[in-house]
């Protein structure tokens, strides 16, 4: 049973990675520059899982966050301070490759995948218990 306790929480650990990535996309979905101020919009990053839990064993694991290699919008906003200066896209903005709507869905899903594994180890620990009551 303690397995069991064991494989929730990794799972859990993998979500809530999972929502702080997704968090950062939401937040990030406008920003036309880097940090350090370079004029690169922000790229959308996506968490991957791997099985085995983080110290081996049964469970799951963030394997990367990689950031997502699809194009950037493209926005007609001639009057934004990054806007393109010259060639066939001059007056457009290069907007990050989120997509808000699918970043919500994303969160949902994850967030409704920790519920699922946090009753699952609320279920093992009432077991737990029931079995200490039995022998007790």
């Amino acid at each position: 049973m303690i397995r069991a306790l064991d494989t929730s929480g990794s799972a859990l650990a993998a979500q809530r990675v999972r929502m702080d990535v997704i968090a950062g996309n939401i937040a990030n979905a406008f920003s036309t520059v880097q940090e350090d101020g370079t004029l690169e919009p922000y790229r959308r990053r996506v968490v991957t899982f791997a099985a085995g839990g983080p110290g081996g064993g049964a469970g799951v694991h963030v394997d990367e966050v990689l950031e997502d290699a699809s194009d950037f919008r493209l926005q007609w906003d001639p009057g934004h301070p990054h806007a393109i200066p010259d060639g066939p896209l001059a007056g457009y903005v290069r907007y990050p490759n989120v997509n808000v709507s699918m970043e919500y869905v994303d969160a949902i899903v994850a967030s409704r995948a920790y519920e699922a594994n946090l009753a699952m180890m609320n279920l093992t620990r009432d077991m737990i218990q029931q079995a200490i009551q039995l022998f007790a």
